[in-house]
């Protein structure tokens, strides 16, 4: 009797572990909440891809923009760029590239690749304004507003679903 209750306990714990796993596969959340919601812009003053100059946070203010972190290492990004490319030019808002952890070359043939979608695009080469950000990982999308207010944030890729969606609608309640 006692082997039975041994040989027993192990394999009810299994199959409660195996129930609950499946349970809970239903409400798996991709969602993940940024502390940066409702807060300004983390400072940073960053080169440029193709100009020998560098930008500032500040040279954002005064118009809605969406910063879009990408890297031509990152597999995502290039599912999402027909989508930045489109978002770019239905001229809704500005787009701006975080190229990150990049080197020029790589960038430079990923663009002349598939086209150059972004206003302008800053180089995060060491990935310290990523971090500021909060990034976890490219692609990321933040939605800014005229006063450098991040009001929303998008992990992963950007799809026509959640442009028209989240983005737009967050757009539209900021004009």
């Amino acid at each position: 009797m006692k082997k039975i209750v041994i040989t027993l306990i192990p394999l009810a714990l299994f199959f409660g572990l195996v129930t609950l796993l499946f349970l809970n596969m239903g409400y798996h959340n991709e969602h993940v909440p940024s502390p940066l919601i409702g807060k300004s812009v983390p400072s940073f003053e960053l080169p440029l891809l193709y100009e020998d100059k560098t930008m500032t946070e500040q040279d954002f203010i005064g118009e809605p923009w969406l910063l879009n972190v990408w890297g031509s290492w990152c597999p995502n990004c290039l599912y999402e760029h027909p989508v930045v490319t489109d978002l770019a030019q239905s001229g809704k808002l500005k787009v701006v590239g975080l190229n990150w952890k990049d080197e020029f070359s790589d960038a430079d043939n990923w663009l002349k690749r598939l086209g150059n979608p972004y206003d302008v695009i800053l180089v995060d080469y060491v990935g310290n304004t990523a971090i500021d950000f909060g990034v976890y990982g490219a692609p990321e999308s933040f939605l800014i507003d005229a006063n450098g207010i991040i009001v929303h944030k998008i992990v992963g890729e950007l799809t026509p679903e959640n442009v028209a969606n989240e983005i737009l609608p967050k757009l539209a309640q900021l004009q």
